[in-house]
């Protein structure tokens, strides 16, 4: 299927985890539709160098980027304030930065990292770009989540991991954060005219555990020999930025291109509530940010 065959000059695009991986091709190709494309990363080198390469491949000049550490609220926050400084409006954000972890790490902010990266940034980061969202719509909040959420269930009494800590349970944890987050705005912004949309990308191999030493070294190895291309790990967030048949379409899991159902674990209303109220507070989420409460 050939979804890049709909130019989308004019329009203003984020990716945020863009200077490697499937977020990196996810700029490209939004690029090459004549977007505005803000690439959000960590580091100045790398970011830069993502920009260069993207202007290059694409002939597009309206590439930048604009460096934040997502487990970071602070940097998060002038991120957001930089963009609304820039750009009057957001047509496409997407939400794919993350990262497994394990041994467990705490933030700058004293949270544990795999929540304050893979679920809080999305919760913050979105919050803080309403506005720009709201102008830019018909706009799309993209989240990239992951399969892993199937084997999860989030725990309240021990929300950062502090009794027991596995990696990858964590990692399944912020991964059905990160849907029953998609699914709670998308209820909370029915009407405005932005959708809301998450999607797994596949078994990709890229760089997600290459911060954890020797083994994440060894996963990532294991990775190149049978996980797809991240090319094919981007599709769907190609897809669900640019497709024509995706517009208007909100509150879904996809995979493959295909609106698929997710576990039964993140259709929870009351929970997706609960986190939404307990991931306002480690935020500091003012109450004027947030769109109201979903019944």
């Amino acid at each position: 299927m050939t979804i890049l065959d709909k130019p989308m000059k004019g329009s203003v695009c984020m990716v945020t985890g863009a200077t490697s991986g499937i977020g990196k091709v996810t700029a490209l190709r939004l690029a090459q539709q004549g977007t505005t494309v803000v690439v959000v990363g960590r580091s100045k080198e790398k970011s830069a160098a993502a920009v260069r390469q993207i202007e290059q491949q694409t002939g597009n000049s309206s590439v930048e980027f604009m460096l934040a550490d997502l487990s970071s609220q602070q940097d998060i926050r002038q991120l957001a304030e930089e963009f609304k400084r820039r750009y009057q409006r957001l047509d496409v954000l997407v939400n794919n930065a993350g990262a497994i972890m394990f041994s467990r790490q705490e933030s700058v902010d004293g949270i544990e990292m795999t929540l304050a990266l893979n679920h809080l940034s999305y919760f913050l980061l979105t919050n803080l770009l309403l506005e720009p969202l709201k102008s830019g719509a018909p706009s799309r909040i993209i989240n990239v989540s992951s399969s892993a959420h199937h084997r999860a269930e989030i725990d309240f009494d021990d929300l950062q991991s502090l009794k027991r800590y596995r990696g990858f349970r964590a990692y399944a944890r912020s991964k059905l954060g990160n849907l029953l987050f998609t699914y709670e705005l998308a209820r909370r912004l029915e009407g405005t005219g932005i959708t809301v949309n998450a999607l797994h990308p596949g078994l990709v191999a890229t760089n997600l555990m290459a911060n954890n030493g020797g083994i994440g070294r060894l996963l990532k190895v294991l990775l190149s020999l049978k996980g797809i291309s991240e090319e094919e790990g981007a599709q769907t967030s190609i897809y669900l930025a640019t497709s024509p048949e995706a517009e208007g379409i909100t509150e879904q899991y996809f995979v493959k291109q295909k609106a698929v159902p997710s576990s039964q674990a993140s259709y929870d209303k009351s929970a997706a509530c609960q986190l939404w109220q307990a991931s306002a507070e480690l935020t500091g989420l003012a109450a004027d940010h947030a769109p109201p409460l979903s019944f």
